[in-house]
């Protein structure tokens, strides 16, 4: 159920997400891969890069709210402890400073989590085994 939800996501996407999807894609970011509308655990991610252990979250008005805002928390420590790096982006920095938020991303990516590499792939979730 959760691979459908994520699908519809994929086919439904806001005009924020698919403006940074269009740079994303394809490897053409830095050689990086990225998944989009990506299901971890329990939630589904807006942007994954498996390789760097990078998770990007698209955040609109509905995220400052009390409940977005522990809603979104809760994530992010769950995502975190499974060894993820979670970056937000209020949706109007991608509107107004795209390429601040694309260098964002290039600090992200060449400054991956200082656990080594098979510690994060022994710590993280995996996301193939997920069952909805």
């Amino acid at each position: 159920m959760k691979h459908e939800f994520a699908r519809k996501l994929r086919r439904d996407q806001t005009d924020v997400e698919r403006k940074l999807w269009f740079a994303l894609r394809s490897r053409q970011f830095g050689g990086f891969k990225f998944r989009r509308q990506q299901p971890i655990g329990p939630y589904i991610v807006d942007f994954v890069c498996f390789e760097a252990s990078l998770i990007l979250e698209l955040d609109g008005g509905q995220h400052g709210s009390d409940y977005g805002v522990a809603y979104d928390l809760k994530r992010t420590q769950f995502l975190g402890k499974n060894g993820f790096k979670v970056v937000r982006f209020p949706n109007h920095e991608i509107n107004s400073e795209f390429d601040n938020v694309l260098n964002a991303i290039t600090h992200h990516l060449r400054n991956p989590l200082s656990l080594p590499l098979s510690e994060r792939e022994n710590n993280r979730w995996d996301w193939r085994e997920d069952s909805d």
